[in-house]
């Protein structure tokens, strides 16, 4: 004898972030089962106060219709049960990972459908360093404990339709084929909202059809976005030293595309004369092009100006602010140009005079000098000041702040290439001290100041390789640990370097604004 089974809601549990319509995709799921004959019901989960508000709403659909209950009601749940989930979707990653931390994934019944895109939570964004944690690693997660698993970027998908995530998401899960309504019931209830609904459409149609495409393949996106890397690069780095190329060639010239594979080379020959089996899979080398791309295109005025005319640019600002075809967009761009940035420009002899001019300014209690200016990057002076800057790029090679630069890369350079000749860990924590250098400003001038010290002063010496290394990479995460740099000089002294020299600061004097006390007169 076979007993049927009971029929069961369809659960679906929707992450979202605040202002994303995570509510309005909740009664848009309601409205559409309601107007093909079911019963539904929504519920909302408040959570926590990062990154604009996360909430959680949880739907429960029974797929019968009402028409075929004969007057019964069935009872549906305000709040999820875990492992009883059969459709999550997510609005962000980090997101799918906080319901899967919650136990609502199960890989035997969960159908898992997130963006994606990340919004940064707040104890990311402190971080000196990387903070973020790592995409894929979340991705690998969620495909092993889910029965299926779809992801794209929604957040793209919804730019490109002009539309909020809410509709894209709504398409999603109109793709999963999970629900028992049509399409042509979620598209009217989108026609019934009465806002954006052109938009909407568009989105909805975009996300049923990126869900649809993630069923067939999961990695159709992925092949469809990825060059095809140069062949004479072995295939761990052949994409990292590609992305490094191209990015030499928007920065500079091919000239310096060559000198960014000519470094590369140099420290891949070096891993294959201390690795020659190949066990890291080439790490050393991938991770010294990753962070050698960055590094050679430092941020410098030229940098910034043909970043701001860039087009792209212009087509992500008006796709930020659904701004439509022919919407006017206006773009005020804030500079505050320091006199170390401006002598970047100049050739060495000349800069050093401007930058000992206002050193001496700054030693007589002066602030330093700069030059803020409000550009308008949109109109017909502000876009051909900063084109004729960006063009400047020509003159870069002469300029004291490149100078100083290839210099400082090709000691880091120097330093991986002469560890691996004694051990593969000590040139690898070496590469990846090229993390300390980021930003622009000060910030990156003790970044630099900080590898300095620590290629000076543990980079070489009587002790063991692995000790050495040991003592660079307890460095490294001190320096990323504390932008006071505290934490790297105890390091330092720890392993028994001298800390970091004091930079001299100078000393202002303030006038005093207090005004002299009344004096009492006995006559």
């Amino acid at each position: 004898m076979t007993v049927t089974p009971p029929l069961r809601p369809v659960r679906v549990l929707i992450a979202a972030l605040g202002g994303q319509g995570g509510g309005v995709l909740a009664q848009w799921i309601v409205e559409a089962a309601m107007r093909a004959g079911y019963i539904a019901q929504s519920t909302s989960i408040p959570g926590v106060a990062q990154r604009t508000g996360a909430t959680t709403y949880y739907v429960e659909l029974f797929p019968v219709l009402v028409a075929e209950l004969h007057g019964r009601r069935p009872v549906l749940s305000l709040y999820p049960t875990p492992g009883s989930i059969d459709l999550v979707i997510a609005s962000e990653l980090l997101e799918a990972a906080r319901v899967m931390q919650a136990g609502m994934v199960s890989a035997d019944c969960t159908h898992l459908v997130t963006s994606t895109s990340r919004t940064l939570t707040t104890a990311e964004k402190m971080q000196l360093g990387d903070g973020c944690f790592p995409s894929d690693r979340l991705l690998e997660v969620a495909k092993a404990n889910s029965r299926a698993f779809m992801a794209f970027d929604m957040d793209e998908v919804a730019r490109e339709a002009g539309t909020l995530v809410s509709a894209v998401m709504l398409g999603a899960i109109a793709g999963t084929r999970l629900l028992p309504m049509a399409d042509e019931h979620f598209e009217a209830v989108i026609r019934e909202s009465g806002t954006g609904v052109q938009a909407s459409l568009r989105g909805f149609a975009a996300g049923r059809q990126a869900c649809m495409a993630e069923r067939r393949a999961e990695a159709h996106a992925e092949r469809e976005t990825r060059d095809v890397p140069p062949a004479h690069w072995p295939p761990h780095i052949a994409e990292v030293a590609a992305l490094g190329e191209a990015r030499m060639v928007e920065y500079q010239d091919s000239a310096y595309r060559e000198l960014y594979r000519t470094r590369v080379s140099r420290v891949l020959e070096a891993e294959r004369a201390c690795d020659p089996s190949g066990a890291h899979a080439f790490a050393l080398t991938r991770e010294y092009a990753r962070f050698l791309a960055l590094w050679m295109a430092f941020d410098d005025i030229v940098r910034v100006a043909a970043l701001k005319v860039s087009a792209r640019r212009f087509v992500r600002v008006r796709r930020e602010v659904n701004a439509a075809a022919d919407d006017i967009v206006r773009i005020i761009d804030y500079f505050k140009p320091r006199i170390p940035e401006i002598a970047g420009l100049l050739p060495p002899h000349w800069a050093e005079r401007v930058v000992r001019w206002d050193a001496r300014r700054q030693a007589r209690g002066r602030e330093p000098l700069a030059f803020p200016v409000h550009l308008r990057s949109d109109g017909v002076l502000g876009l051909p000041m900063l084109r004729v800057l960006s063009s400047l790029r020509r003159l870069r090679r002469r300029g004291s702040r490149y100078i100083q630069e290839q210099q400082a890369i090709e000691r880091w350079t120097e330093a991986i290439v002469s560890a691996a000749r004694e051990d593969w860990s000590l040139a690898n924590e070496i590469a990846l001290c090229g993390r300390l250098i980021k930003g622009y400003g000060e910030t990156n001038e003790r970044g630099k100041r900080n590898l300095s010290h620590i290629l000076e002063h543990l980079a070489s010496g009587d002790e063991s390789a692995a000790l050495r290394a040991q003592a660079i990479r307890d460095a490294r995460h001190a320096a990323l640990a504390d932008e006071g740099g505290n934490a790297l000089d105890a390091a330092l002294v720890r392993h028994g370097a001298p800390p970091r020299p004091v930079v001299a600061q100078p000393i202002r004097w303030m006038p005093s604004r207090r005004k002299p006390a009344a004096t009492d007169v006995t006559t």
